[in-house]
């Protein structure tokens, strides 16, 4: 078969015979009552699952993450997925993938949808990669809520007495300082024009015509999966802990200093109303019918980019084998799985699989740039030892780094058809002489399970070895102290320098008492640094901290490293011009 002749994504999922979410669900001893049905193939399943099993031990638990990827990616949810077909079909194993709702941001812009690949994917692909069950649009909806409360308390306040606000049900003044806001707008797409906006423009006079102090202000809108709710939701463990978490979520200081909650303002109890149903995670299927939990979509380079930790408990109560996906490259999305997720959930993974490629190695290696829509240069099409070798120090640092935690590492090579022999063997080589437990070619996007057989051995195999995990740092470092850590230790800066604004805002959230929450920097995946240019090992490079934001109700620290943006644009040829409905079946047509 010729690459012309090779069915696209959509065409494989479409093609696949999909069984009926019951029988899934059976496969894994979950009960029909256990579920809320969306449809013939998806479902929610309640968080009762949980106390019917609680004496139930564990399975092994695993984690997918890779080497720092070129902007095509590197088939990271691919090879989670493939690893789990692969633990079923090949291996017989009772296995649970579990993975993030992808934010229709990338599923119309460059990166397109993050349902897997080729044989390897999640189905049915349409509902997985667009509105699924609605929780993305329910954040959506309930942070919108907040920032609409937030500016009209302000309003109200300015132009009220507190006898008159007592008399409407307020019980204090909040005094709200508009220059401390760090709540945005939202919508769960790339629009760069609205990164930052000015509202209320039609209440910049008070009612004697004199200036308002509030409005108009300078205020933004953020990607849905890049709020706090978002992170809320893929942390916590229990409706209780999501009830908790929202109350404490903190939009702005007051005048005096202190910090405003959401609690404060009156509206955590319907925002934790609106993300009720979402806090359930939905059950959806291989293609190979191995069970899938798709569930939370927080950004991994702005958030901490992980599945939910609901999903990945219940997954291990029914499953001998949960995979899961950290997102992007080890420096971001494994290192916050470790330092804030495992912090949370109590679980700690037997293994890591390391994904690398020989196309991202060549390019940190000094090759041509990699664009999404471009042809790629013969460097990464025909067979370049040189090239290759200059680039394998990506792979060595994130095997140390994952190492680093004391987990054992597998290298999962991820195989393109243009790859030869002697790079894929100079590629798992390399990996076993840097630390890695064992470094397996794997043909998952083209086989499915059987090509990726090899693979699933061998992460059986370290899921028996020893452990000795720890975390990168102890939660009563001071902020700075931990941002300077992670940037030293896990991307090999020389230093960490700080903005005036965020000293500030470092110094507001240590006195309000959130110095001892862990660290989630907002960084590019496209390099080991802050800087997008800097391939394969940078040295000699200061990572520059431009803001810092508290997520207080999900539990981190969230610093803004250089130029990351909490909003993307889009592409100039977005993946949006190639969806369309074909006009006679009311299928749909080019999502990838």
């Amino acid at each position: 078969m010729t690459p012309s002749h090779v069915p696209s994504d959509l065409e494989i999922a479409q093609a696949a015979t999909q069984r009926p979410i019951l029988e899934i669900a059976k496969k894994v001893g979950l009960r029909e009552e256990e579920l809320v049905p969306y449809g013939w193939y998806k479902a929610k399943v309640s968080l009762g699952v949980l106390d019917r099993l609680q004496d139930r031990p564990n399975g092994k638990y695993i984690d997918v993450t890779a080497i720092t990827p070129t902007p095509l990616g590197e088939g990271k949810t691919t090879t989670t997925v493939g690893l789990t077909e692969a633990l079923g079909t090949a291996l017989g194993k009772n296995v649970i993938a579990c993975i993030r709702q992808p934010s229709m941001g990338p599923t119309f812009n460059i990166k397109g949808g993050a349902a897997g690949g080729g044989y390897s994917q999640i189905i049915p692909m349409e509902d997985f990669n667009l509105h699924l069950t609605g929780d993305i649009h329910a954040i959506t909806v309930a942070h919108n809520l907040v920032a609409a409360v937030l500016d009209t308390r302000m309003y109200h306040e300015s132009r009220q007495s507190d006898e008159a606000l007592k008399r409407r049900g307020l019980a204090r003044r909040l005094d709200i300082d508009p220059a401390t806001i760090t709540w945005n707008r939202v919508v769960d797409l790339c629009d760069r024009s609205v990164r930052e906006i000015m509202v209320g423009l039609n209440d910049d006079k008070m009612a004697d015509g004199s200036p308002s102090p509030i409005f108009p202000r300078k205020t933004g809108v953020d990607i849905t999966v890049s709020s706090e709710l978002m992170a809320i939701l893929a942390l916590a463990t229990s409706i209780r802990d999501l009830r908790e978490r929202v109350g404490k979520a903190v939009v702005a200081l007051d005048k005096k200093g202190d910090p405003v909650t959401l609690e404060d303002l009156g509206v955590a109890g319907s925002v934790s109303v609106l993300m009720r149903d979402a806090l359930m995670p939905n059950l959806m299927q291989t293609l190979e019918g191995q069970p899938a939990f798709v569930h939370a979509g927080p950004f991994a380079n702005i958030a901490h980019g992980n599945s939910s930790i609901i999903a990945d408990k219940i997954a291990l109560k029914l499953a001998d084998y949960v995979v899961t996906e950290s997102g992007f490259g080890a420096d971001i999305g494994m290192e916050k799985f470790f330092d804030i997720k495992c912090r949370y959930s109590g679980l700690i993974p037997n293994a890591v699989v390391l994904v690398a490629t020989v196309r991202a190695l060549k390019m940190h290696g000094g090759g041509p740039k990699v664009s999404p829509g471009a042809p790629l240069d013969k460097a990464y099409t025909e067979e370049n030892l040189d090239l290759l070798r200059a680039g394998l120090g990506n792979l060595g640092v994130h095997i140390k780094n994952a190492l680093g935690f004391g987990i054992p590492v597998v290298v999962a090579v991820n195989s393109f058809t243009t790859d030869t022999d002697a790079e894929l063997e100079m590629v798992r080589e390399y990996a076993i002489s840097q630390g890695a437990e064992d470094s397996v070619v794997s043909r998952h996007w083209a086989q499915g399970g059987m090509g990726a057989a090899k693979l699933a051995e061998a992460v059986v195999a370290a899921c028996e070895k020893p452990s000795n995990f720890k975390f990168l740092y102890p939660l009563d470092w001071s902020i700075k102290k931990k941002i300077e850590h992670i940037a030293k230790e896990i991307y090999g800066a020389d230093g960490v320098t700080f903005e005036p604004v965020a000293e500030e805002q470092i110094a507001n959230y240590e006195r309000a008492g959130f110095g001892n929450l862990p660290i989630c920097m907002a960084k590019t995946h496209l390099s080991l640094s802050h800087d997008p240019l800097l391939k394969g090992v940078p040295t000699g490079f200061t990572v520059p901290v431009r803001e810092v934001r508290a997520s207080a109700g999900a539990g981190f620290i969230y610093p803004l490293i250089g130029s990351m943006s909490t909003m993307p644009g889009l592409a100039t040829h977005a993946a949006f011009m190639d969806i369309d409905l074909d006009p006679e079946t009311g299928e749909i047509r080019g999502l990838s």
